[in-house]
């Protein structure tokens, strides 16, 4: 039986009119399967008969894409639903650049994929790379075209090429879908100003202060010190608008139908192009609600569940992540709570863990990190998280003040320390970050940089950059103390990402420890913005060093491979098994199991620069106390006092002997 009405199998028929009986089955048969979310978000969010009416034109959208679509990406439609966990698996390794900044343009990057597939690399993520507004784009998230590229990094036809190739090279390609906003040059903007009313319902528009003023009661500021406020007036308008984030990003109405309607459409031009994965930008921020932070509104994950029931439909190989940096207790819902559980994004960023890297890293101390990553609760078995030590965005400090006071510590204080830590001002600290948008009346101070600034890493100069050349410049032996603790730190930090399952993704340069980039405000349209410091241009110079161990670049790269050739082989790490904090037995050490039917894997990270014990007796009952670590195939050290003893800024991933 169907369970799509039959207006809707109407509409698909008219549309795949022509196609092979096979092929309109096919698609009738994902429609009766995806149609009950599809028609589920809609209610949630609009009139009924505005929903009903959106529902059958979607159907239609949906019908003409699956129609249109490239026998092979048919194929892989096949392959991935045969397969839906492909994306869980741990062979999956991701890895984030900008397009320009890592092989000049979308030709080049051809060039670039031997040495994506060496690393390990099955996931690319290329930043915003669709047309953005001249001038200053917020880092290309302020779009003028959903359907043109970069003029100089190549045409639409370029992407569609490489998108080809990556795929058989066995490489998903990412790409950014900003949904909140576009930039005041956008068409559907142009429009607005020249009159168009149907347009103009595109935004939020107001002809004075009174309901901003209320809204901005309970709005922040994402960007205090350029972009005060969320309101802006504009003279073609006559009118206040909505702009969260810069006065030439314009909020959209996603209370209009026809605003999904264009997003819908979107979606399945990237996916007819052969994108992969669309990150959903700026997600939680998409439905405006007085009295509140207008920020991970119910409707939300309505509209996101309706939006990928539309794409499972067409093109079921395509997965959403959201982009939702938000408090711990909100990041979940992305992936599906309650009635959206598992219907929600496929993929979505692990926020707190990377925060809670940095606070371990900085405190030498687990127990903050320990109770607030073991508070957050259980996400659907078929999603996954995106774990990452470092990405485009600054670092703010997301520590839930409970969680802190939990473990006797004051968040603001702490939140303080890390901003003093990282950014060097601390007495003894080895960062070199540089402070984002302070705002001086919460205190509150993000934090831009590398991560091997971050952690340390003394910085470099010539190419290749040798061990002794760079601890010379320190002031530091070749053979140093400090040199060796930044790097195990940085190691030690991807070992966390690599060790918790999801989808692990590398920032472009990381793999061999690239420094802040010091000509960051050399570029006008970046001058404002330091998180350009860590959005350094490739250094391939540095990269043909990769394989010398005597290079710093050497060391961090050969160490990241390792720890990606190990966990490509343990089948623990696949994502749809859940990461349990166990009791701490030392506050340097965060342990972390994974339970899956083949054995425990029990991963130990020593955040502290001492040797820390773990107690021999605790490995009994798991069966681990003849185990092995899996990153050296080898028993772990063993102390005289029956504990299992890790080294300053290690990682033991330890499991039964075969």
């Amino acid at each position: 039986m169907h369970t799509a009405p039959a207006s809707a199998h109407r509409a698909a028929a008219a549309a795949l009119n022509g196609l092979p009986e096979h092929r309109r089955e096919l698609f009738g048969l994902r429609l009766d399967r995806w149609w009950q979310e599809l028609d589920d978000g809609l209610q949630a969010v609009y009139p009924k008969a505005a929903a009903d009416t959106l529902a059958r034109r979607l159907v239609d959208l949906a019908a003409r894409a699956f129609a249109e679509r490239d026998p092979d990406l048919a194929r892989l439609d096949a392959v991935r639903t045969l397969g839906p966990d492909w994306f869980q698996s741990p062979r999956t390794i991701g890895y984030a650049a900008y397009t320009d900044r890592f092989a000049g343009d979308l030709s080049g990057l051809h060039e670039r994929i031997p040495y994506l597939r060496e690393l390990g690399v099955t996931y690319l993520h290329l930043m915003p790379l669709l047309q953005p507004r001249a001038g200053d784009n917020d880092g290309g998230y302020a779009v003028q075209d959903y359907r043109a590229v970069r003029a100089d990094l190549g045409t639409v036809d370029d992407l569609r090429k490489l998108a080809t190739a990556l795929r058989a090279a066995g490489i998903s390609l990412v790409l950014d879908l900003v949904l909140n906003h576009v930039a005041a040059e956008h068409a559907w903007a142009v429009a607005a100003r020249a009159g168009d009313l149907d347009k103009r319902d595109y935004f939020h528009v107001y002809p004075d202060r009174t309901v901003p003023d209320v809204y901005e009661r309970t709005l922040p500021e994402v960007f205090p010190d350029f972009a005060p406020g969320n309101f802006t007036w504009d003279d073609d308008l006559r009118a206040w608008v909505w702009t969260t984030f810069n006065a030439w990003q314009w909020d959209l109405n996603w209370a209009n139908p026809q605003v999904f309607y264009e997003f819908a459409a979107i979606v399945l031009f990237l996916a007819n192009l052969g994108v992969e994965v669309v990150r959903l930008d700026a997600i939680a921020f998409l439905w405006k609600r007085l009295g509140t932070d207008s920020q991970n509104q119910p409707e939300v994950h309505a509209l996101t569940q309706a939006l990928r029931s539309v794409a499972r439909i067409a093109c079921p190989a395509l997965l959403f992540k959201a982009e939702a940096i938000v408090g711990p207790t909100d990041l979940v819902q992305y992936l599906g709570r309650g009635r959206h559980h598992g219907k929600v994004s496929d993929l979505a960023y692990h926020n707190s863990l990377m925060v809670q890297i940095w606070s371990m890293l900085a405190a030498g101390d687990a127990r903050l990190a320990a109770h607030a990553l073991r508070a957050l609760p259980p996400i659907p078995s078929t999603t996954a998280w995106i774990t990452y030590l470092r990405c485009h965005d600054d670092i703010g400090w997301a520590i839930d003040p409970a969680d802190a006071a939990a473990v006797g510590v004051d968040g603001w204080r702490h939140q303080q320390y890390l901003s003093d830590y990282y950014t060097g001002q601390f007495p003894g600290s080895p960062a070199r970050g540089l402070v984002f948008q302070f705002n001086p009346g919460t205190g509150d101070r993000r934090i831009s940089g590398m991560a091997a600034a971050l952690t340390g890493v003394p910085r470099n100069e010539g190419p290749g950059s040798a061990v002794a050349s760079v601890a010379a410049a320190s002031g530091a032996d070749a053979d140093s103390e400090p040199l060796d603790l930044a790097v195990r730190r940085l190691l030690l930090g991807y070992a966390v990402v690599l060790g918790w399952g999801g989808v692990p993704v590398i920032w472009m340069g990381d793999e061999l420890a690239l420094d802040n980039d010091a000509d960051w405000a050399e570029d006008p349209a970046h001058a404002e913005d330091n998180r350009w410091t860590h959005r350094p241009p490739m250094d391939w110079a540095r990269a043909a060093a990769r394989h010398d161990p005597d290079t710093v670049a050497g060391r961090v790269y050969a160490g990241l491979r390792h720890l990606i050739e190990t966990r490509s082989r343990l089948e623990q790490l696949h994502a749809s098994i859940a990461a349990d904090i166990l009791e701490l037995s030392d506050p340097g050490i965060l342990p972390v199991a994974r339970n899956h039917p083949s054995g425990l894997l029990l991963g130990l990270y020593n955040v502290a620069d001492t040797w820390r014990p773990w107690p021999g007796w605790r490995l009994d009952g798991p069966g681990l106390r003849s185990g092995v670590d899996a990153l050296t195939g080898k028993a772990p050290d063993w102390g005289d006092d029956d504990n299992l003893w890790l080294a300053p800024y290690s990682a033991v991933w330890l499991v039964a002997r075969a």
